[in-house]
């Protein structure tokens, strides 16, 4: 019997209604992922990212948002079917969040306790409720867990007597205190300075590893997706552009994406000031025919400005949406 992946999103559309029509931000993304692999999930501000994983979790408000399109599974079971009572089972201990941020994601006028005691709480197995001490001893591992020190202290303290990076160490407890199967990192470390950053993520990846957890890291970050992760998704304006084993991905980049992303890359050796890419992600309530990327593209050929590619394999573990590669040889559609 095969065992279906961890998780699975065939086709998805996301469209958001706002005052001057539909915003059309997702458009038709495929993402696949094993149990125990560390995937990373890159692309521009406002790209799209975020909004994948929040339709995973299906906390997309809606409205504004709706899902015209496609289908998303966890273990072989559709989300987007699934009863309230089901999402409370997979958001309790299935799949957790850490949000962008902690700041947002903690209740102001709620104690550290009480919000990580109500996440254990629920999460842990109704039929077999723990004991008030049993989930404030849990609440004091969660946070030594994330090398917080004296947790009892920090259980009676509120949100705003923290700094950003206990309060991003918090929710990462929170969000561990579950026992996930797959945790999603959106940015963990985006509002922290550089070695405060360095801190969480080391943190995050030694809890991820002893936990044997799943993880799914939204960045714009390369480098920590180079360090961290095991294959990458490079995403652009609601598609998913270029697929690869991290390795690969940074020893060969396909698409002319992926390629001025790196090439945007601050190098330590010098060698001047990269232009970047010029323009910037399209207006959604209006995109641009055929693929997104076109009208930002020093490759684009005719063909770019009226189809969207499809996807093609250049290798077992290599796939590139772009029409580059559809007659040189050098990749066969993907089905």
């Amino acid at each position: 019997m095969t065992v279906p992946p961890l998780v699975e999103i065939k086709n998805l559309h996301v469209h958001f209604s706002v005052y001057g029509g539909q915003l059309k931000v997702l458009d038709g993304v495929n993402f696949v992922m094993r149990s125990g692999e560390k995937v990373g999930l890159v692309g521009e501000t406002g790209c799209g990212k975020t909004t994948t994983m929040k339709a995973i979790l299906r906390v997309l408000p809606m409205p504004p948002a709706r899902i015209p399109q496609g289908e998303i599974y966890f273990k072989g079971r559709d989300i987007l079917k699934m009863s309230e009572g089901e999402l409370a089972q997979i958001r309790g201990r299935g799949i957790s969040m850490i949000f962008q941020d902690p700041t947002a994601a903690l209740n102001p006028v709620f104690s550290i306790g009480e919000q990580l005691e109500a996440v254990i709480r629920y999460s842990s197995d109704q039929k077999k409720p723990l004991s008030p001490q049993e989930v404030h001893q849990r609440a004091i591992a969660s946070l030594q867990e994330v090398a917080l020190a004296d947790p009892e202290r920090l259980l009676r303290s509120y949100p705003i007597q923290l700094s950003g990076g206990m309060r991003q160490r918090v929710c990462i407890g929170m969000a561990l205190a579950t026992g996930p199967e797959l945790l999603i990192a959106d940015e963990p470390g985006t509002s922290l300075d550089v070695t405060i950053q360095d801190q969480i993520l080391r943190l995050l990846r030694k809890l991820v590893e002893e936990k044997n957890t799943s993880i799914i890291l939204i960045t714009h970050t390369l480098g920590i997706v180079r360090e961290m992760t095991d294959r990458v998704y490079v995403m652009y304006a609601g598609n998913m552009v270029e697929v690869a084993a991290t390795k690969e991905l940074f020893a060969s980049p396909q698409h002319p994406y992926t390629r001025g992303l790196m090439d945007a890359v601050p190098r330590l050796t010098g060698g001047g000031v990269s232009d970047g890419i010029p323009g910037r992600i399209p207006n959604y309530l209006n995109p641009p025919p055929g693929c997104r990327f076109h009208p930002r593209c020093p490759q684009a050929i005719e063909i770019c400005r009226r189809e969207k590619p499809p996807t093609y394999k250049l290798s077992e573990a290599h796939e590139v949406a772009c029409f580059l590669y559809a007659d040189n040889g050098k990749g066969t559609q993907s089905s």
